[in-house]
């Protein structure tokens, strides 16, 4: 095999790229979504820090903590400051010869009470102590509980539960077992506390009034984050960038562009880091203003795509109604019977059988529930009633050009070759 000259240089350029010598990032660790920074970079939340850890503190006495919800925006920090209070409950604990176990569950990907519970008693189970091992499947769940119990007693005087993205489980017995195991004879000599976090603040109106009787929570919400507290958490994350890459021009523009949507740190942090990587990818000294721009571009087709490649072509259907609307009036706000009477036309256009106003409304709420929309019942004044105001949450624009572009959804009828809604905008 012979390699002519352009081979050679094409090679020269891919060991550039696959070489461990990078100009922008020192410790892109610290850009990662579970990393938790030093007490001193939790930047705005102290507040809610210190009411997390009062309701808490009972712990590290080895009393019985209070059960705490964290509602908020995504990237408000609700999981940061649980991660971080609940480790310094476990270690102020030791201090007085407590044993407080903790564990953290992700309730997006242990979505069921038999999923969650096997979790929670896996990460908290040390063989060397009970004697057994849980393995991860062939139990039943009532077995798991027998466990988890037995684990519970065997190991700690308290146990720390947070449930992250709580709204995910499938029900709410877990928290019926959790906050009534005492209660019910399970647990001779430990006690447990609950922190719940979610997204969607009204979680709590779906639990059974038993189980809002036995957990008695408290409820911590979380408020999305504006630029100067947004800059200085891209600043407490400097870091992981070496000297001189991250200008102020830089980190204003990150935070601006964030504080734009729902004042979401993770997606300022996220933003950093892509924007990182273009700069690294061309070779740059330093990352611009530019690169911000570009790597926003990206993001937001990205997570356009995702929601995109899993929804139904009616759910689509009703998402367009909202995005054609957007287009043609210039504002993201519509009334519920003009998105029905837009998907009605859609519907038309691509032969697809319209649904009734009810079942429409439903695939809004889920669009919601992926926060592209926002939902709000507002007053009509007299002789009006209330009625529902949709607001689109993303950038219309982006959404017609990823149905555009993308491969994905050709021959679905949602393309300007094929939607005269499309190409009369």
């Amino acid at each position: 095999m012979t390699w002519d000259d352009e081979s050679v240089e094409n090679a020269g350029a891919l060991g550039d790229a696959f070489g461990a010598r990078d100009r922008i990032f020192s410790e892109k660790g610290r850009l990662d979504v579970g990393y938790v920074p030093r007490p001193d970079n939790i930047v705005a939340r102290n507040d809610e820090i210190r009411r997390l850890a009062t309701a808490l503190n009972p712990a590290v006495m080895g009393g019985t903590p209070s059960n705490v919800f964290l509602y908020g925006k995504t990237g408000t920090g609700k999981s940061l400051c649980a991660r971080y209070a609940t480790a310094r409950i476990v270690e102020a604990a030791a201090e007085n010869g407590v044993a407080v176990g903790r564990v953290v569950v992700d309730c997006s990907q242990d979505d069921t009470e038999t999923r969650a519970v096997r979790a929670i008693v896996r990460a908290l189970n040390d063989p060397d102590t009970t004697s057994f091992t849980v393995p991860e499947t062939g139990l039943g769940r009532s077995r798991y509980y027998r466990l988890l119990w037995q684990v519970l007693d065997a190991r700690f005087d308290v146990a720390l539960v947070v449930l992250d993205e709580i709204d995910r489980l499938a029900n709410d017995d877990l928290l019926m077992q959790l906050s009534r195991a005492a209660e019910t004879g399970k647990l001779d000599t430990c006690s447990v506390g609950v922190v719940g976090i979610s997204n969607k603040i009204k979680y709590r109106d779906r639990l059974r009034e038993r189980v809002k009787s036995s957990l008695q929570e408290r409820e911590i919400v979380f408020t999305p984050y504006d630029r100067r507290a947004l800059r200085e958490i891209i600043r407490s994350r400097a870091d992981a960038f070496e000297s001189e890459t991250l200008s102020d021009d830089v980190i204003s523009e990150c935070a601006s562009l964030a504080a734009e949507e729902h004042g979401d740190a993770r997606r300022a942090i996220n933003l950093l880091r892509h924007a990182g990587e273009l700069a690294a990818f061309d070779d740059a000294d330093a990352i611009t203003v530019d690169h911000v721009r570009r790597a926003d571009s990206v993001a937001e087709r990205d997570r356009v795509e995702a929601l995109l490649a899993g929804a139904t072509t009616q759910q689509k259907a009703t998402l367009l109604a909202v995005v054609s609307l957007a287009l043609v009036e210039k504002t993201r706000t519509f009334e519920t019977t003009d998105v029905y009477a837009a998907y009605e036309d859609i519907c038309a256009e691509v032969s697809l059988d319209a649904l009734s106003k009810r079942r429409v409304h439903d695939l809004l709420r889920e669009w919601e529930f992926l926060e592209v929309l926002e939902i709000t019942r507002t007053g009509g004044g007299r002789g009006r009633g209330s009625f529902l105001r949709h607001r689109l949450l993303e950038d219309p624009s982006v959404i017609r050009s990823v149905f555009d572009e993308s491969d994905r959804f050709a021959g679905t009828g949602f393309t300007s070759e094929t939607n005269t809604t499309w190409s009369n905008i």
